[in-house]
């Protein structure tokens, strides 16, 4: 019997027919948790064998299992499985260890890179993409608009990505000229750490489109980068305020009232420094925030070290990309 809307289920069922609920989701959540521990600890082989154990309760045909096979292709790349390279590499000494990272850091470039072209596949999305870019093609010419409309993406990407790392199935980017883009979860993140994480994780991709966008200021002198990169940091600090449903909102679920506390002091910190109205709202929302009775009873210092980190480095680049 399925535990979410109690349908009848056949003995060897992995998913609900009724609610598409997984038959076995504790046990893929716990061998998850598992997985995610042994990677965090170093232990590949466990993270591995905590996998494969998981694969076992899945449906083939759910984006769960094909998150799960993308883990275990990667720890295989890790423990060098593939053909004894890793264990030939480690022969080389130093030399090894600097080919093998480099390799490493190649395959997570690549791998990265084909996420960020997974959305342009879906024709919604394009065409939503289409239809905003236009907008704003009208309002500031065809080359702000497709820096602004890329910009947007690569950060509904970043939760994408968090999302598919966690196992969470959610649609592809909707882009709404005048609002942004947005992406519908089809299931909720198991607690408020995944939450804050799948959150923040748009904002950190969007701080790289937009330190991509000045770098390529400094190198071309063209103002156009300025405009993208000043406005992409804008956009994503603009997100960072903790309210409603904005990443930062999500980002605040996972803090203690101290970590708030700190957080606030940050915002108004740079305020000061700065007189970026911005940081006033972030400040704002961090007050009415500390006081609000959602706040975490276990400090996450990654959360708390992702949302200081952004608002240092997005304003920044606020400050390098103004004309």
């Amino acid at each position: 019997m399925c535990q979410n809307c109690g349908s009848a289920l056949p003995a060897d069922e992995l998913k609900c027919r009724s609610c598409g609920r997984l038959t076995h989701a504790d046990d893929f959540e716990a061998l998850s948790q598992h997985a995610r521990l042994a990677g965090q600890a170093g232990d590949w082989n466990g993270a591995r064998a905590a996998w494969e154990r998981a694969l076992a309760v899945l449906p083939p045909d759910s984006p769960e299992y094909r998150t799960v096979k993308g883990r275990i292709e990667s720890i295989d790349l890790q423990l060098g499985h593939k053909g004894g390279i890793g264990k030939w590499l480690a022969r080389l000494g130093p030399v090894g260890i600097i080919i093998w990272k480099s390799k490493t850091i190649a395959l997570l470039f690549l791998t990265k890179f084909k996420l960020l072209l997974l959305g342009l596949t879906k024709i919604k999305t394009l065409l939503s993409m289409m239809a905003f870019f236009g907008v704003y093609w009208a309002m500031f010419g065809w080359k702000f608009a497709l820096g602004f409309v890329l910009s947007i993406y690569v950060h509904e990407m970043g939760h994408v990505f968090a999302l598919r790392r966690y196992g969470i199935a959610a649609t592809a980017p909707m882009f709404i000229p005048f609002f942004g883009a947005y992406i519908r979860l089809n299931q909720y993140p198991a607690n408020v750490g995944e939450d804050a994480r799948v959150g923040l994780a748009g904002p950190i991709f969007g701080l790289g489109a937009a330190a991509f966008a000045w770098l390529c200021a400094l190198a071309t002198g063209n103002p156009i980068w300025y405009a993208i990169a000043h406005t992409g940091a804008w956009i994503n600090l603009f997100n960072l305020i903790p309210i409603w449903q904005l990443d930062g909102g999500r980002g605040f679920r996972a803090l203690t009232r101290k970590q708030r506390g700190m957080v606030l002091g940050v915002a108004v910190a740079i305020w000061v420094l700065t007189f970026q109205m911005m940081f006033l709202l972030i400040a704002a929302g961090a007050t009415y925030r500390l006081f609000s009775k959602d706040y975490a009873q276990e400090e996450d210092n990654v959360v708390l070290t992702q949302y200081i980190g952004l608002l240092v480095l997005l304003s920044l680049l606020v400050f390098m990309s103004t004309p």
